[in-house]
């Protein structure tokens, strides 16, 4: 049936026009299944790729998924162009050849370029999404209307043939992000899974360049030398991280100032300041001012905490330290970064400092009602807590789980307007009695951004030993203590964050200087 429909075709064709050769039915289905597959598989890891030098958010994500789609959507449209004024088979070994080398560039690329960019703008997220994945993901789309173009023999033939490669593309699409998001992520870091895509388009872009282009052997030879340099050029670019978790680009960084400690990077934030000669010290403003809200609770005393967000662990571990016979609970998602701290930075769990793998939200939901005597909230992806840590129903589970007495502290950051910080503290008034604020003078006035310290509970807070304690442990003096009425007023018209509505990332007002 298929000769007769290839004779059908060449008789309808003009005196002279060339027949295009045809792939074997099986090669057409590889092609296709594997240059989809690459597209979604980079599409996957560009956000991990990027993450080092902008953060990770909704914006990220969604420039990723944008320009991927833009490169889909021109590579397609090129492809069939191109499947009409040339032959097919003559350009498909050389799109994945040219595909697996761009792929194996991006890790230089990015790495040299991100690591000059101080920014975290839209335009800095779009131009770096872009760099990361536009070229090899709009090279390899332009394969699968090649390959549909050397498949079509008939009209007749033509929505079986488009219908069964598109859906074995986009089987391949759907196993890649499965495998690269539950599987290779997990297992190997970013540059691996690179090297190993970008090998293995270049290898059978030059199999299919050999097999149905007949290409001379001097060609072959000239894309694998390309090919390896940019292979070359992947393991020598600056390495941005100590270690590539499953979630971060982790690193730490000397003090510029202080000869013993570290400080715990993760991807663009840095985290925790860690005193290697004593890791019960703290050093940051921000763990300072929670830990004297801690301070107002049974001075002196056992006091059982639960920390949503690890880092480095200085404040669970300087309450270990402190409060003798209290324990306290850490929810770290990031099994890397618990690795990472108790390796580098002196994180030590026993039966006293307990450190869960696990979404803080979740470990939260699991307490009994009245346990613990103290929530923190202090986990971050990039510059914003992740939303689902925001919202009135988290801070009710908080509420439900504190004994009388107890604190609810969560440490937010913004920028003026300061539209985020703003929602989440009203979201917090709106579920507990009695709310203060902790932070400089001109974060609460929203001249300036930065920490802010949020500190509840349902019972009175008494703030002169707050601001007692305050001063005991800030070294600079300049953190202030605002009131409930100040801290109302700090909120006025803001509107609550629900699990309904949270668009975090919108709020979060980035800085000119940023862009």
């Amino acid at each position: 049936m298929a000769a007769q429909d290839q004779l059908q075709e060449q008789a309808s064709r003009p005196v002279g026009q060339q027949v295009p050769r045809r792939l074997p039915a099986w090669a057409a289905a590889v092609l296709a299944f594997g240059s989809s597959a690459a597209v979604l598989l980079l599409e996957v890891l560009a956000a991990r790729l990027v993450a080092p030098y902008i953060g990770i958010n909704l914006q990220v994500n969604s420039a990723v998924i944008g320009i991927a789609l833009a490169a889909i959507a021109l590579g397609a449209w090129a492809g069939g162009r191109l499947a009409d004024t040339r032959d097919p088979a003559k350009l498909i070994g050389r799109c994945l050849i040219a595909g697996g080398i761009c792929t194996l560039l991006v890790l230089p690329l990015l790495r040299w370029v991100g690591g000059s960019l101080q920014a975290t703008s839209p335009i800095a997220v779009i131009g770096l999404a872009s760099l990361t994945i536009f070229v090899p993901c709009l090279l390899l789309s332009m394969v699968s209307p090649l390959v549909v173009k050397l498949q079509l023999s008939s009209l007749e033939r033509t929505g079986r043939v488009v219908g069964r490669l598109s859906g074995i593309g986009t089987l391949g699409g759907i196993l890649a992000t499965f495998l690269t998001g539950f599987v290779l992520v997990a297992t190997l870091p970013s540059s691996t899974i690179l090297l190993i895509t970008g090998g293995i388009l270049v290898v059978g872009g030059l199999i299919t360049e050999i097999a149905f282009a007949r290409r001379r052997a001097v060609v072959a030879a000239a894309f694998m030398a390309a090919g390896l340099g940019a292979a070359v050029l992947t393991v020598v670019a600056p390495q941005p991280c100590q270690v590539e978790s499953a979630y971060n680009c982790i690193r730490t960084v000397a003090h510029p100032e202080k000869a013993d400690v570290k400080i715990l990077k993760l991807s663009t934030s840095e985290h925790s300041h860690v005193d290697m000669t004593d890791p019960g010290r703290l050093h940051m403003g921000y763990v300072q001012a929670l830990a004297a809200a801690a301070d107002l609770i049974k001075p002196g005393q056992a006091l059982d905490g639960l920390h949503i967000g690890g880092g480095a662990g200085t404040l669970p571990t300087n309450l270990r330290l402190t409060r003798p016979g209290g324990v306290q609970t850490v929810y770290e998602i990031d099994p890397g970064l618990v690795d990472f701290a108790k390796r580098e930075l002196l994180l030590r769990p026993d039966d006293r400092l307990r450190v869960e793998v696990g979404d803080g939200r979740m470990g939260l939901r699991q307490q009994a009602t009245q346990s613990v005597d103290l929530v923190v909230e202090d986990a971050f992806g990039a510059h914003s807590p992740p939303w689902h840590l925001t919202t009135r129903e988290v801070a009710l589970d908080a509420q439900r789980v504190l004994r009388p007495g107890g604190l609810y502290t969560m440490n937010i950051i913004d920028f003026p307007p300061s539209e985020f910080v703003k929602s989440a503290v009203r979201t917090v008034q709106g579920v507990f009695k009695h709310v203060v604020l902790i932070s400089y003078n001109e974060i609460i006035d929203t001249t300036s951004g930065g920490n802010v310290i949020v500190v509840a509970s349902d019972t009175p807070i008494a703030l002169e030993d707050l601001r007692r304690n305050l001063a005991a442990r800030d070294g600079s003096g300049l953190l202030i203590v605002a009131d409930e009425a100040r801290a109302a007023g700090y909120t006025e018209g803001a509107g609550e964050l629900t699990d309904d509505f949270a668009p975090v990332d919108q709020l979060i007002t980035v800085p000119l200087r940023y862009w």
